[in-house]
C-alpha cells in the first residue's frame, strides 16, 4: 500500500532537510510513498501545526517542530 507523505513548511532549511531525509530513507528502503511538500500556510495550518517542519504520513501528523533521526523515519513509515 503506497505512504502518503506530505512534508509541511515554507522552505525553511529545516524543511528543506527534512524533505531530503525522507527522500532518502524511502529510497534506501525501497518504500512505495509519495511526496509532496506542502509550503501553503492555510493547509498547513489546517493540520493544526504548531512549528514546522512537520512530517505527515497518511494524513496523521508523527513528527513537527523538529528533524527526526533517520531510524525515527524509517519506524514511522513501517508503522
Amino acid at each position: 500500500m503506497t505512504k502518503a507523505i506530505k512534508i509541511l513548511g515554507t522552505g525553511c532549511p529545516k524543511c528543506k532537510t527534512l524533505t531530503e531525509l525522507v527522500q532518502n530513507v524511502v529510497a534506501e528502503n525501497h518504500i512505495d510513498a509519495t511526496i509532496v511538500k506542502v509550503e501553503d500556510i492555510m493547509e498547513i495550518v489546517a493540520f493544526n501545526v504548531i512549528s514546522t517542519p512537520a512530517l505527515v504520513v497518511d494524513d496523521v501528523v508523527a513528527v513537527y517542530g523538529r528533524i527526526p533521526t533517520k531510524d525515527e523515519v524509517l519506524a514511522i513509515l513501517n508503522q
